[in-house]
């Protein structure tokens, strides 16, 4: 049974205070974990994970999310709410004619707010999409590791979905970017309880493995070289309440 990809995990300097941003942004409930805070998904939204760290932000992150509008009105509650929350607006080179807005969270992380009626992400909810710099190998890894289907694969560009459908993974390899280390990485649970088992899966999907952590995780890069984390099991501590604005579907 493969992995579950339960979260996007977040290094942050302050993993409390960008919790609260997400988890008012999208409508969820922030969890305290041992070693962070998590704002779990559903079978088809994808979790988010803060964990502290003192690394600066170097440039683009290679990762960035995508959440979905209704119409115009919603489209502008939606970056007024994230505005009011600490975020900022952002100059990427986006040209004037295009339709999404590109926002900073209060670490700089960057986000799009999808313009309403944009086919590719109908139906895939509120955080509709995480979109990756990458080569369409790792694309195609990433579609065996989850068990999840290509739903998008044309020249350098790959993106995999849930066969419940949901949060979409797109890969684009840009060529020539120079790669930061990566302050962004992906969380996966273990599906069948056999973590030796599964580390051994992903490494002959191509995954290289780099170190056990704490003795319930491995982690592990990706044929890019992107490190994520394979756990045995989630572990969680007190449930923080949070305003919730938004529904999570």
């Amino acid at each position: 049974m493969p992995s579950r990809l339960t979260a996007l995990t977040f290094d942050a300097h302050d993993p409390v205070r960008l919790a609260e941003f997400w988890a008012r942004l999208l409508g969820r409930g922030a969890v305290e974990e041992v070693d962070g805070v998590v704002l779990p998904g559903s079978a088809t939204q994808l979790g988010l994970r803060f964990v502290v760290s003192a690394e600066p932000k170097v440039g683009q992150n290679p990762m960035h999310l995508h959440l979905t509008s209704t119409s115009a009105e919603d489209q502008h509650s939606i970056v007024e709410t994230a505005l009011r929350l600490g975020a900022s607006h952002l100059d990427v080179g986006q040209l004037p004619e295009e339709e999404h807005v590109v926002l900073a969270d209060p670490e700089g992380n960057e986000l799009c707010v999808i313009e309403p009626g944009n086919a590719y992400l109908a139906g895939c909810g509120f955080l509709g999409e995480l979109t990756c710099e990458g080569s369409r190998d790792v694309g195609l890894f990433w579609a065996d590791a989850l068990g999840w289907p290509m739903v998008w694969d044309q020249g350098a560009q790959t993106a995999i979905q849930s066969p419940r459908g949901g949060t979409k993974v797109s890969w684009d390899d840009p060529g020539g970017t120079p790669k930061h280390r990566n302050r962004q990485r992906f969380d996966l649970t273990v599906g069948g309880g056999d973590l030796d088992g599964e580390v051994d899966r992903l490494v002959a999907l191509g995954a290289t493995r780099i170190r056990s952590v704490e003795g319930d995780a491995v982690e592990l890069a990706d044929p890019d070289g992107n490190a994520f984390r394979l756990r045995s099991g989630v572990r969680a501590g007190g449930l923080r309440g949070v305003a919730q604005p938004r529904s999570c579907e």
